[in-house]
């Protein structure tokens, strides 16, 4: 049974980019949290070692606990056995302006999970689109104002980035086509404040590049905290992120960069290929 205080009943969503104050996010708990067939270059590197169940929850509560300190609002849906990847609740939907899309996962072993989002949205009377026939994942997706960066992936084809277009003839969407062991775009690139982004560079195409580099600072993450997944930070607003405190190097910059960091270990979850932004799932910023 999903975990939802009454108030919950409400059906606002708003999300206008990834930066400005978070009030409403969508977790669920790693309680069964498991690389059982690789999917991902993390994954394979992890497979042997594999994942501390008790430790993940631990970290994965600790960072809840966090974003409630915060004044954050943490709707916990109820994890399934079935479903190992299903901590990474990012992927499965994304909001843009007042509209929830619901995603169309890439990989069959994390096809089920939709549903588990669909059940909790129509059971709260929450409005959402499900239009998708090719796969599309919401860590594929960075929302700044009009501008839409959307990852070319093995998770994201190009006909659902065509259908996303259609239905949002008002935004600038921007593809942005990733090197190939690159899971997801924001494993990469994200979005911290109106001017600033955190960038791997190598995995991003040079006419891509070059539009970034007009529009944000850019500050550039090294090939070991690339995997250790250092673009993947969470703002929670007010310059405020949520990053690893093993990514010394992306943390300084960004404190050097006005920003604050709130350290949060994350080590276990982060062995299946996502971090802080990958568990989360924004309903309203403000």
């Amino acid at each position: 049974m999903t975990s939802i205080p009454a108030k919950e009943q409400t059906n606002m969503i708003t999300c206008t980019n990834e930066y400005t104050d978070l009030q409403k996010v969508v977790v669920v708990p790693p309680e069964y949290m498991e690389i059982q067939k690789a999917i991902n270059e993390t994954q394979r590197y992890y497979l042997k070692e594999n994942i501390d169940r008790s430790k993940a929850l631990r970290q994965h509560q600790q960072f809840v606990n966090v974003l409630k300190e915060a004044g954050i609002e943490v709707i916990s849906l109820h994890p399934n056995k079935d479903l190992n990847e299903q901590v990474f609740t990012r992927d499965i939907g994304f909001t843009i302006g007042e509209t929830l899309f619901v995603s169309n996962m890439g990989e069959a072993v994390r096809k089920p999970e939709k549903k588990t989002l669909l059940n909790w949205l129509e059971a709260f009377n929450y409005e959402y689109k499900d239009i998708f026939s090719d796969s599309i994942e919401g860590g594929d997706i960075l929302l700044d104002g009009n501008d839409i960066w959307v990852g070319r992936s093995n998770r994201t084809t190009d006909e659902a980035i065509h259908t996303l277009k259609d239905h949002l003839p008002n935004y600038n969407i921007c593809p942005i086509t990733l090197n190939e062991e690159i899971l997801h775009l924001d494993c990469v690139l994200n979005i911290v404040s109106s001017d600033t982004a955190l960038i791997y560079k190598k995995a991003i195409d040079p006419i891509s590049l070059k539009r970034l580099r007009k529009k944000y600072h850019l500050i550039e993450v090294s090939d070991d905290e690339q995997f250790n997944m250092g673009p993947n930070v969470l703002s929670i607003g007010g310059k405020q992120v949520i990053s690893l405190p093993d990514n010394k190097q992306v943390n300084q910059q960004l404190r050097e960069a006005g920003f604050t960091v709130m350290d949060v270990p994350f080590s276990e979850i982060i062995k299946s290929g996502g971090s802080f932004r990958c568990c989360t799932l924004p309903l309203i910023r403000g």
